[in-house]
């Protein structure tokens, strides 16, 4: 290497865009590459989002249709299974509480538990959780366990 073949690293040297609008000479002149009129050829223009050149956007075209409460409580669900899981893995041993719940990332800190009846729990457990199905609730007491809803 000598100074009669040094060059700049692979990708340093980027190509620089056209220059328009300085002059009819640059070939990029007028217009600037702009097009006639129109609202993409003035300065400031920025269309907005979901715009479709004055057709009627698809956000506006489809039908909007069903009814969203405001004040539904979204349960987080968990089956017998999984606490059974917890007591073989000796994780738990006889009382189960959101705070159980929440370090095994079985729920997250803000939300409202609700015990399931899917699988078969065979520990005695006293679980505190805000709500349980039927099912899951007979199933804990037939265990020996006790349900408390918070």
């Amino acid at each position: 290497m000598n100074l009669g073949n040094l060059k700049p690293a692979d990708g340093a040297v980027q190509k620089e865009g056209k220059r328009v609008g300085r002059g009819q000479g640059s070939g990029k002149g007028g217009t600037a590459t702009r097009g006639h009129k129109g609202a993409k050829s003035r300065s400031g223009y920025s269309k907005k989002i979901g715009f479709e050149g004055g057709q009627m956007p698809l956000q506006r075209r489809v039908p909007k249709f069903g009814f969203t409460n405001i004040n539904r409580k979204e349960y987080q669900g968990i089956n017998l299974d999984k606490l059974q899981e917890l007591v073989d893995k000796k994780v738990v041993k006889d009382t189960i509480t959101l705070d159980t719940l929440i370090e095994n990332r079985l729920v997250r800190k803000n939300d409202l538990v609700k015990i399931l009846g899917g699988g078969e729990l065979k520990a005695p457990l006293k679980i505190s959780v805000h709500k349980f199905t039927s099912s899951a609730k007979a199933a804990v007491e037939a265990a020996g366990g006790e349900a408390i809803s918070l």
